[in-house]
């Protein structure tokens, strides 16, 4: 029997690496069988394309880039060059943006490469604009002494972590809480929604740098027209971090008011999540800060990683393409119906529902805390993460909160009828797993843990992961 050429590209890489490393060859292997085997509801998962994927098995990945296309420290990188441009330019076009920069290596870096350049862009200083002009090696200690100072003390305001808020959005832990004078705005506590009034007032009284939007655990629509008219109220830049809805954004379900792109002064996202690309971050932006956000390297960042840009052209290329639309609507649709699902069983959902890709389950109405939520639907066959909720009592370390998401089994094929399925196996496991003697530990039958399994499996069995791969 001939192979198709995803599995003898496959097949053929597995084989090179065992000669090797046998042992990192079998657990490439046995990933794809557990992804294969397994409900994966992680909300910022997904599964990327064999295209993907193999544009970032190769030899782009020896070179050294730094620096930005035509402009680079190395020689010998014009094939850098033309993948890099081609993602550059198929994320402009897909997002409407005047300008992309594809180098960051993760969502994390994207967002650095964001404040620094908002930031050299607005801070007034003698000892920023003295480093702006010359050489690292030129500038004096109080210099240096100087340019901490200005840049240390400046402020933003964020969504905070347990309203759904990223860790990189002033969360003290992270640098951007170390970086910034930082303030966090919430959500409503009788409705978990953001009130606007409230961010707007929290924006006069405190007079932020930056105003940040974006979440990662909110599961409901952002208005970005209201946040950017609170941000010019109080002279702030508007940056918005798009990295778990970017898919929405770019299959245009997020339009309007929703859409970050026409309102924010800055936007940063990664490249996987819901857009289905490598593991990666972008930045877009207006003219008035492209030339701080290309300084991204060696700014904040290492070397640029040709191959993953290679994987991101291939990826952005693949969101610009007629279906990818249909598969953000699917994302939306199969979420509101994994909520219905799980509401119409009994389970508390924190806004009582969703407007995008993920849903935010507050376990203790179960009983449980979020790590043994989290651990117990694992045994199932069930990958989940436990995330905060508003004013969460377990913190962020054991939470009381469950978050889930689509994407995932949306690219597998999964449509509303079998997410209402997958509401009653996570609605099973939960309603019969019980507290143990602390917030970790749990009881659960191993015999309805199969059973939960075994039904997953029996799911998913109709919706085959990587179809064109067989690896034998």
């Amino acid at each position: 029997m001939s192979l198709n050429a995803e599995s003898t590209a496959f097949r053929s890489a597995l084989e090179v690496i065992r000669a090797v490393e046998p042992r990192v060859a079998d657990a490439i292997g046995a990933e794809l069988a557990d992804q294969r085997e397994s409900l994966k509801l992680i909300a910022s998962e997904n599964y990327a394309s064999p295209a993907t994927l193999l544009a970032m098995g190769n030899w782009f990945s020896d070179k050294y880039a730094e620096g930005t296309v035509g402009r680079r420290f190395y020689a010998g990188c014009q094939n850098v060059d033309t993948v890099e441009a081609l993602a550059a330019e198929h994320a402009r076009e897909l997002f409407g943006a005047a300008h992309a920069y594809v180098q960051p290596h993760s969502g994390i870096d994207a967002n650095l490469v964001a404040f620094w350049a908002i930031l050299a862009d607005r801070v007034e200083s003698p000892a920023l604009k003295k480093a702006q002009v010359r050489q690292v090696n030129e500038l004096t200690e109080a210099d240096w002494f100087a340019l901490r100072r200005e840049l240390g003390n400046q402020r933003m305001l964020g969504m905070s972590l347990d309203a759904g808020g990223h860790l990189t959005h002033g969360f003290r832990p992270n640098i951007s809480g170390k970086m910034f004078d930082q303030r966090s705005y919430g959500t409503d506590p009788a409705t978990g929604l953001i009130d606007y009034d409230r961010v707007a007032e929290a924006a006069r009284e405190f007079k932020p740098l930056i105003l940040v939007a974006g979440y990662s655990a909110y599961p409901r629509k952002v208005n970005f027209r209201i946040m950017r008219e609170i941000a010019d109220s109080v002279g702030a830049t508007f940056m918005v971090d798009m990295a778990h809805f970017a898919g929405l954004v770019a299959g245009k379900v997020f339009t309007g008011d929703f859409d970050p792109v026409p309102h924010a002064h800055i936007v940063t996202t990664t490249t996987h999540k819901s857009l289905r690309g490598p593991r990666g971050g972008l930045v877009l932006c207006g003219p008035e800060l492209a030339d701080q956000v290309d300084r991204g390297c060696p700014m904040v960042l290492g070397g640029p990683l040709p191959h993953v840009m290679a994987a991101k052209a291939v990826a952005l290329a693949e969101a610009r393409r007629p279906d990818f639309a249909d598969y953000a609507q699917r994302i939306v649709a199969n979420a509101h119906a994994l909520a219905e699902g799980l509401v119409r069983r009994g389970a508390k959902l924190v806004t009582g529902g969703t407007d995008n890709h993920l849903v935010l389950i507050d376990v203790s109405g179960y009983g449980l805390t979020g790590r043994q939520a989290e651990q117990a639907l694992l045994d199932s066959g069930i990958v989940t993460n436990r995330n905060a909720v508003p004013q969460d009592p377990n913190g962020a370390w054991y939470t009381s909160g469950i978050r889930i998401g689509t994407p995932a089994l949306t690219t597998r094929g999964l449509g509303t009828a079998e997410m209402d399925v997958t509401a009653e196996l996570i609605h099973t496991v939960l309603s019969q797993t019980t507290p143990g003697e602390s917030k970790a530990k749990y009881v659960l039958d191993p015999a309805l843990a199969n059973k939960v399994n075994k039904h997953a499996s029996e799911l998913l069995a109709g919706f085959p992961l990587y179809p064109a791969v067989d690896l034998g």
